[in-house]
Parts: structure tokens; C-alpha cells; sequence
């Protein structure tokens, strides 16, 4: 391997890389979305500082020490970082397509890619943590010395997440349902290394072992760690190989699609129609796929947690906010870009009168009709106690009568096509509007519920809440054809908006 070319390529691929993002259509347009992201990333950084120093007060009063405690919990630290890698880092074979066209190996190009996600930059973003943490626990008993090697060990583990993480990323692309092999290994390794026999907590001792390694610099446990990145490097590298020319030709593996006429729904005219067309994107087409499969996970990974711990029974406000996330979750992961798959094929569906009002009614029946997941669970915390009927039918009716047309708004002022059968994290981006829409769906319910309980009792707030609800849901013609109406007179801008985009 010729050091002296990878780094002079990996240069290269650097600026090019900055190049294609400053000469994006899109750059402009989201100049402010670029803005909150560093303000977001600046919010978790200080989020993160303070986690680590009041870490330390709280893990300084046990009788381990507080070090030794962190290094322990590793595997926490580390699912948590794998998880959140899905919505962030990519496969080497997406982004070598650009580059096969040039006269340059394989092999040369796989290295370099491979080796760029070991050194990004994200990979040190939890440092924000450890590096309070360690001042503040380890100086006074190893030195400075310790807390570098500290730092450096937690460095190497989560550039082995990354390489583990792009394992599974891969597999995943490949089919949807190898998202339960990780969750398995997860589930597996916190049951039996933490709780099946908490007196011998095996994975525990592991990583606190592991960790006082690093702080004593013994060469073991950082051999170790590089030994088994070397080994993940050469798998990924054989992994990413098979699916380069998968990634260019397209090919991934397609069966031939049984289709269902869903008969039941011809009744309903062209609505039903609309509906059909909904329920077959959703199944078929990789992002929508991908958005709903996530978005129906939170939701009922919410409702489980809400149904079956106690975390939230000791706050009324936040046990009442809950339940309408747990609702509305789903909802403002997709309907923030409502429109934006339809940019693909924009020009036919102008052609018919009135098709978009009809589009858009399909489109509120079918996130109504998604709401009976969180209904059905939210029985078992009804039957337990734990909540009224009157909360739950009030935070579902609040959902469809006021986040729901809230989040349709955004049918005027989007303008930008959605991939849909591009890599989730390629298909677009989010612009300023959406992500203000979304985080205005996601907060501003937690105020007006506070309001309403402050004033009055949960009870009052949540007829209050369902009465506001059932009205906005009994109205949905009305605001869905203002909608429509605004939506007309924009149609050319939004049109020469789709156009631009859905190349890009």
C-alpha cells in the first residue's frame, strides 16, 4: 500500500467532497439549515460537558471509581453511537461510484475511503464527554499521562464502531430485516453481561479491565482494540468490494413484486385511489420504506416504554406530553416532506382537476389510519391504570385536529423531489421551513399542554385538548382545501423547484 498516494488522494477526495457540497443546487437553499445544524451540534457539545462533570459527582460517591465506573458502562456508550451512526455516516461503496469511472483500483479506492471513516472527525464527538470527565477523575491518580490514554483508548473503541457499524449498515442496505441481528447482539450482551447475574457482571469487569489499560498505558488492551479494527477493516473491505458495481449497476437484488389490487378501497372513488398509491409507495419505494419502518419504531418503541415503565408516571405534564408524541411521532417524521415524493412525477399529476385536493385527503386519511399502533398499545397502559381514556383520546384527537394540519402547511412551500429509491441519507435534504415546521410540531404541544395543566387539572386540560382536536379533525375539508387553494397559486414555483432537484 503506497502511503505517499493515499494521502495525497485522500486530500483530493476531501476537496472534492467540499466542492460538491458548495456547488449543490441546494446550497443556498439550506445556507440556514448549515447554520442550525453547527448551533444543534454546538447545543449537544455543551449538553454533552455537562453530562460529563455531573457524571463524575454522581460515579465519585460509589465506591469504584468514577473512572472505572465509565469504563465499565462501554457498552452503553457504544450501542448508543452505533445507532445514531444511521442517520449520519455512510458506505464507502456509495460514495466511490464518482470515482470508478477513473482509471484508479478498487482496492486503492476502498482503502482510502475506509480509512477516512476511522479519522472523522465525529468519531472524537463524544470526547465532549470524556474529557471533563477525565479531568476531573483521573490527573489526580495517573497524571496527565493517564488521561491521554484514556482519551486515546475511548478514540480507538469508537473508530471500531465504525467499522462495526458499517458491517451491519451495509447488511442492512441489502434488506431491511438485518436490523434485528444488532438489536439481537445488543439485547444479548446488556441481559447477560449486566443483568442475568448481576453479581458477575463479566462484561463489566471487561471493559473497566480494558479501560484501566489504556489509562496505565499497557500496550495489551490497545493492541487488542487495533487488532480487532484491523480485522473489521479487512471484512469491511471485502464487504464494500462485493457491493461497489451493486452500488453503480443499481442491481440490488429485486424480486418480482406480487401486487394487491386492494379491492376494498375502490369504493372510495379516486381518494381511494390516492390510498392505494400511499400503501404501495410506502412498501415499495426505499426512502418512503425506510421513513415510515423508523418512524413506526419510534412510535411504538415510545408506547412500550410508556406502557410497560414507570419512567414517566411521576410527572403528569411529562406523562401527558408523552402520549401525544407518541401519537404525532410518526407523522412529523414523514409528513415534513409531504409533497416532495410527488415532485418525481409533478407534471403528471397537474394534468388532472383537482387530483392534488384528492391527493392531499388520501394522504391525511392514510396518517389517520397509521394511529391505530399507538391506539392499540396505549390499551394495555389504559387497563393498567397508568392513564385515562380521556387522556389518550384526547392526545390521538389533538394529533389529527392540530399537529396534523399544522405539518400539512408545509404542502404549499415544498419544492424539493425526494430520491425515493436512493440511500435514506442521500435521498435530500432537509430545508429551513421543514425543520422549523417539525421542531414547532415536536415542542410547541409541550407548551400548550403545560399551560393548560398549570391552569386547570389533566382531566379539564385533555377535554380541552379533545374538543380543540375534534374540531380540526371534523374540518379537514375545509383546511385541506385552503391548502389545496394556496397550494394552486405557488403550483409554478413548487413545479421549477421539483425540476431542479430531481437530478441532484
Amino acid at each position: 500500500m503506497d502511503i505517499h498516494r493515499i494521502v495525497k488522494f485522500y486530500k483530493l477526495i476531501s476537496h472534492n467532497q467540499q466542492l460538491a457540497n458548495n456547488r449543490h443546487p441546494m446550497f443556498e437553499r439550506n445556507l440556514a439549515m448549515k447554520v442550525f445544524g453547527y448551533v444543534f451540534v454546538g447545543f449537544w457539545a455543551v449538553y454533552l460537558l455537562f453530562f460529563g462533570v455531573t457524571f463524575y459527582f454522581i460515579f465519585s460517591e460509589s465506591s469504584i471509581e468514577a473512572y472505572d465506573m465509565i469504563n465499565g458502562g462501554a457498552i452503553f456508550f457504544l450501542a448508543i453511537d452505533f445507532f445514531l451512526r444511521f442517520g449520519m455516516q455512510e458506505t464507502p461503496a456509495q460514495e466511490i461510484r464518482p470515482y470508478k469511472l477513473l482509471p484508479i483500483p478498487i482496492t486503492f479506492l476502498l482503502n482510502v475511503f475506509m480509512i477516512r471513516i476511522g479519522l472523522k472527525v465525529y468519531n472524537l464527538f463524544w470526547h465532549f464527554f470524556f474529557v471533563p470527565f477525565g479531568l476531573l477523575s483521573i490527573p489526580f491518580y495517573h497524571g496527565f499521562g493517564g488521561l491521554l490514554g484514556f482519551l486515546l483508548g475511548w478514540w480507538l473503541l469508537f473508530v471500531f464502531n465504525a467499522y462495526w457499524y458499517l458491517i451491519w449498515r451495509s447488511l442492512i442496505n441489502k434488506h431491511i430485516l438485518n436490523v434485528f441481528f444488532p438489536l439481537a447482539v445488543y439485547g444479548a450482551l446488556f441481559y447477560f453481561g449486566y443483568f442475568h447475574n448481576e453479581e458477575q457482571q463479566w462484561l463489566f469487569t471487561f471493559f473497566m479491565h480494558l479501560g484501566q489499560g489504556f489509562i496505565a498505558f499497557n500496550p495489551a488492551p490497545f493492541l487488542t482494540v487495533l487488532l480487532a479494527i484491523a480485522f473489521l477493516f479487512v471484512v469491511n473491505n471485502k464487504i464494500q468490494g462485493s457491493m461497489v458495481y451493486t452500488e453503480i449497476a443499481k442491481i440490488d437484488g429485486n424480486t418480482k413484486v406480487r401486487s394487491s389490487e386492494m379491492a376494498y378501497l375502490n369504493k372510495f372513488g379516486i381518494i381511494g385511489q390516492y390510498i392505494k398509491l400511499e400503501m404501495k409507495s410506502t412498501m415499495r419505494n426505499l426512502v418512503v420504506r425506510k421513513q415510515f419502518i423508523i418512524g413506526v419504531s419510534c412510535m411504538i418503541l415510545i408506547s412500550l416504554i410508556f406502557a410497560f415503565t414507570d419512567v414517566y408516571d411521576d410527572s403528569i405534564f411529562m406523562r401527558s406530553y408523552i402520549c401525544v408524541y407518541c401519537f404525532a411521532c410518526l407523522g412529523v417524521m414523514t409528513l415534513t416532506g409531504i409533497m416532495c415524493a410527488e415532485g418525481n412525477y409533478m407534471d403528471g399529476l397537474m394534468s388532472r382537476k383537482e387530483s392534488v385536493l384528492s391527493l392531499l385527503k388520501a394522504k391525511y386519511y392514510f396518517n389517520c389510519m397509521v394511529i391505530i399502533i399507538p391506539v392499540l398499545i396505549f390499551m394495555m397502559p389504559i387497563l393498567a391504570g397508568k392513564i385515562t381514556l380521556l387522556e389518550a383520546v384526547g392526545s390521538l384527537f389533538f394529533t389529527t385536529g392540530v399537529i396534523f394540519p399544522f405539518l400539512f402547511q408545509l404542502a404549499v412551500y415544498n419544492n424539493t423531489t425526494l430520491h425515493l429509491n436512493e440511500k435514506i441519507t442521500k435521498s435530500g435534504r432537509s430545508t429551513k421551513v421543514q425543520t422549523i415546521v417539525s421542531l414547532v410540531a415536536l415542542f410547541v404541544p409541550m407548551f400548550i399542554m403545560y399551560i393548560l395543566i398549570t391552569i386547570s387539572s389533566i382531566s379539564v386540560a385533555s377535554s380541552i385538548m379533545f374538543f380543540i382536536g375534534l374540531l380540526g379533525t371534523l374540518l379537514h375539508p375545509m383546511w385541506l382545501r385552503n391548502i389545496y387553494n394556496r397550494f394552486m397559486k405557488r403550483r409554478y414555483i413548487n413545479m421549477l423547484g421539483f425540476r431542479d432537484t430531481i437530478h441532484c
